[in-house]
């Protein structure tokens, strides 16, 4: 069963991810569970998320958010004393974390946010090309 569409192309904070995480050696953006991903061999970043209340109920969504793999437990424990984090539904556990993005969004940061994950999930042929890039 396909999942609905969870976003608007024409979504400028979108537009801006997709730029960023597109710049990366063989990066791809494939739709999967109704929201935008990015990918080379493995998912290093979604566009949007979840988060599983601790009473069951509802998900709260964070629709213009972007989901990323910390490099190690140390940046993660960092990471989630920030209060733009969350601990995302499904992913959380296994060392992802959520950012919200905003009108206030400094997207360099987010540029290295993304490329902390790429650097955490990509082949080594991969990190290597985008070292030799400079």
């Amino acid at each position: 069963m396909a999942h609905r569409k969870m976003f608007d192309d024409d979504d400028p904070v979108l537009g801006r991810v997709r730029t960023l995480a597109l710049a990366y050696p063989e990066a791809v953006e494939k739709v999967a569970h109704g929201r935008p991903t990015y990918r080379t061999a493995k998912v290093f970043a979604y566009y949007g998320g979840g988060v599983r209340p601790p009473d069951g109920g509802p998900h709260e969504r964070h629709d213009h958010s972007l989901l990323l793999r910390a490099a190690d437990d140390e940046e993660l424990r960092a990471l989630r004393e920030d209060p733009r984090t969350f601990h995302p539904a499904y992913l959380g556990p296994f060392g992802w974390y959520g950012i919200d993005l905003d009108a206030g969004t400094d997207w360099a940061e987010i540029g290295e946010l993304l490329e902390e994950s790429y650097r955490a999930t990509a082949h080594a042929r991969l990190v290597r090309e985008l070292d030799a890039r400079g």
